[in-house]
């Protein structure tokens, strides 16, 4: 127990003095999570919006592939992008493997299914109300995507934070495709996973508590953009 308070009281002062380590960490881990959601956002918004509106041949596989890889295992897509980045991979020539970037991808990965299938939930209900009036406006497709993503903004906004809570809990993919290297690809969890290993508990909980700090962060501005939502339409 003396332990424990005293790993506890080292990780309050790594953090109250913002030790470089743990700044130069956290910082990496915001950036990769924050460009994976870009990514995600500018793909799995309009992509889940022309799934609501538009009716094609195989809709209907597409739509179930897509809820389907909502499910998808960390540590397959690290292992796929692996094969993709390695040296004999057919991307291997871009070096991009133990590299920021691949991480950004292995979230992006992740994520973007689940930005666009429940973007796609909720332009679909939106379609309820707005259908016909797009209908008689004739709107034509990027009109009609627009609208929809631009009326159903608020909630959007939600999922795009629901998205960057599940990328920067990540860390089977970013560990496989990043290689948790020192100063160059540590991110928070694989940080965490090892400095446990090692048994430097300070550090892992110190970065342990900013990660818990920024899930509820998340958590409470979902709930402050849904509790606005509802008062502007009281």
């Amino acid at each position: 127990m003396h332990e424990f308070a005293a790993a506890f009281a080292t990780a309050l002062r790594l953090i109250g003095t913002l030790d470089p380590d743990l700044v130069e960490i956290v910082g990496l881990s915001l950036r990769v999570s924050l460009s994976a959601v870009l990514a995600a956002a500018l793909v799995g918004l309009p992509l889940g919006a022309a799934l609501a509106a538009f009716r094609f041949p195989g809709r209907r596989v597409v739509v179930v592939a897509l809820n389907a890889m909502m499910g998808l295992p960390p540590v397959v897509v690290g292992l796929v992008l692996y094969l993709l980045l390695s040296r004999s991979g057919p991307f291997g020539a871009l070096g991009l493997l133990f590299t920021p970037t691949a991480m950004i991808a292995a979230q992006a990965v992740l994520i973007t299914p689940i930005v666009a299938a429940l973007t796609r939930q909720t332009v679909e209900d939106l379609l309820v109300e707005y259908d016909d009036l797009l209908r008689v406006l004739g709107t034509g497709p990027f009109h009609t995507i627009a609208t929809l993503l631009m009326e159903a903004r608020v909630s959007l906004a939600t999922t795009v934070l629901a998205g960057f809570g599940r990328a920067s809990a990540e860390v089977g993919a970013v560990m496989i495709v990043g290689g948790n290297i020192d100063h160059v690809t540590r991110v928070m969890t694989t940080a965490i996973a090892l400095e446990t290993s090692k048994g430097d508990l300070p550090l892992a909980l110190g970065l342990g508590l900013i990660l818990i700090v920024l899930s509820l962060a998340v958590n409470a501005a979902v709930s402050i953009i849904r509790d606005s939502a509802r008062g502007s339409f009281v």
